[in-house]
């Protein structure tokens, strides 16, 4: 009995390893198969994803609107105080770096306030847009206009030197002196007074403003003596 079970081990063992030589391998998937794609996104998110940039369109024309409207006189579309100080600033950093020229012309209505009280403020809105159109025939594109509040303004002039600027301010009074109004049947002029700040590589945008306005009031009493 020991001597059959001795040989019928081996004869199983070898017929083991035949099948599984005779066994085929399992084929093994390519390395280069495409990835699962994700889902593809649905309408309404699309949906959404457009809506949300047209809003952020929008959102982002307005600020650019209001930015614009805070430097801008809103009734004479020129620079307002801050919007024309801001260029200013710039203008005197140009001048500083490239050794410009220019200068800063503070201009006063000299009789807005009469006129708004006899005829009201929108006589006075017509007399303050006829001078702005006045002073702008006087200028070039490259210079600035502004409102700096009330019946005050103030002119960026570039490449003038100093006796240009005064010659360009007295002209810019002639060109105001020239205006007539008539309201009511009657005919009124305004008039104005007008100061001289020249621009150098040491200015600053405050002290000109402070320098033109000064000189502005010392030809207004002059123009009073003359009257």
């Amino acid at each position: 009995m020991k001597k059959k079970t001795m040989t019928a081990a081996p004869k199983a063992a070898k017929r083991r390893r035949g099948a599984a030589a005779n066994r085929k391998p399992a084929p093994q998937r390519s390395s280069s198969a495409p990835a699962p794609r994700p889902p593809a996104a649905s309408s309404d998110a699309k949906a959404e994803v457009r809506r949300l940039r047209i809003q952020l369109a929008q959102a982002l024309a307005r600020i650019e609107q209001l930015e614009a409207s805070a430097d801008t006189d809103f009734l004479l579309e020129i620079p307002n105080r801050r919007g024309f100080e801001r260029e200013l600033d710039r203008s005197i950093a140009y001048i500083k770096r490239y050794h410009a020229s220019g200068a800063v012309i503070v201009l006063d209505v000299d009789r807005l306030k009469p006129i708004n009280d006899a005829f009201g403020h929108a006589a006075g809105d017509q007399v303050l847009k006829a001078i702005v159109a006045a002073l702008s025939r006087e200028t070039r594109s490259s210079d600035v206009i502004g409102r700096l509040g009330g019946d005050e303004f103030a002119l960026l002039l570039w490449n003038l030197t100093e006796t240009d600027a005064h010659a360009k301010a007295a002209a810019l009074e002639q060109a105001v002196d020239r205006l007539s109004f008539a309201f009511r049947g009657r005919t009124v002029t305004a008039g104005a007074s007008a100061g001289v700040a020249v621009l150098g590589p040491h200015s600053e945008a405050g002290r000109a403003l402070e320098e033109a306005d000064c000189a502005m009031y010392v030809r207004k009493a002059q123009r009073r003596h003359e009257a």
